[in-house]
């Protein structure tokens, strides 16, 4: 008889993060500020970005090719931080993973917190077309919403932009202060921030809306669950061990992440060349 033993990773393997591109160092941000002496290795999927307005199988199937990609690299731990590959892949991964003993940790928007923070009860979501139209997302929203309405707009154009380092052009700028006018047009006074990308237009948004809307991102939550999972699995890094490497990787043009590790002041290892992930799409 064959037995099938997990093997519990080291305890001072890295952590895997990956979204479609640079919106998930976000939530590395939070990560690496609430739990300094993990060791993170990012994947930035730059190169086949956005995944908004990609079909469902297109994302499952990179999602699965990166998390296989990050397993090959000893990681201990997943986080996906994207609400798009979250909303559509994380229940696959979570089953393709089971019996490897890897835990998945996923973003969602803050529906929860949102509404127990509204008091016009009127909440705005901005997130991407897969994100909205996704049964995950409108799962959340029948559970948690409450007597709150919430106001969807879909962000197209924006993760476009942020890729190639754009929070602040008239382009983006015009299609802002579009989808906020929709938002405070349904009076709405919280915003939530439905994806990864969007926290790097929060001075943007504090421009246009003025203390006219809460805005409120998942980074900080999902640090802390991720935090909560490492210790129910007793993975917590030795915070004696040397200082926590954190490793960037794109599978495109790495000057973006790059660029915002040093925005960030976050020190890091920037893979310079591109990485290759394929994905099987069946």
């Amino acid at each position: 008889m064959t037995l099938n033993v997990s093997v519990k990773a080291p305890l001072n393997a890295p952590i895997g993060i990956f979204d479609s591109g640079v919106g998930g160092m976000s939530v590395l941000r939070a990560i690496h500020a609430l739990l300094p002496q993990e060791a993170l290795l990012y994947v930035a999927d730059s190169r086949y970005a956005p995944y908004g307005e990609r079909d469902d199988a297109y994302i499952v199937a990179r999602c699965l090719a990166i998390s296989e990609w990050l397993l090959d690299q000893g990681v201990k731990t997943l986080v996906v931080a994207c609400n798009t590959a979250t909303a559509q892949t994380i229940q696959r991964l979570r089953a393709h993973l089971a019996e490897r003993n890897i835990a998945v940790v996923g973003v969602e928007p803050a529906v929860k917190p949102a509404a127990l923070v509204s008091k016009t009860r009127i909440a705005g979501v901005l997130a991407t077309a897969s994100t909205l139209r996704s049964a995950r997302f409108q799962d959340l929203l029948a559970r948690h919403s409450g007597d709150c309405r919430f106001v969807c707009v879909a962000g197209n154009g924006l993760v476009d932009a942020i890729e190639q380092g754009d929070t602040g052009s008239p382009h983006v700028l015009a299609l802002l202060e579009d989808y906020l006018g929709q938002i405070l047009a349904a009076g709405a006074d919280t915003l939530v921030l439905g994806c990864t990308h969007y926290p790097f237009l929060d001075q943007a948004i504090k421009q246009m809306a003025g203390e006219r809307l809460a805005l409120i991102d998942s980074g900080t939550a999902i640090a802390r669950q991720l935090q909560r999972v490492l210790e129910a699995q007793a993975l917590l890094a030795d915070t004696a061990a040397t200082r926590a490497h954190v490793r960037l990787c794109s599978t495109g043009d790495a000057t973006a992440l790059h660029r915002l590790a040093a925005t960030l002041g976050i020190d890091a290892q920037v893979d310079p060349q591109p990485v290759e992930i394929e994905a099987s799409f069946r």
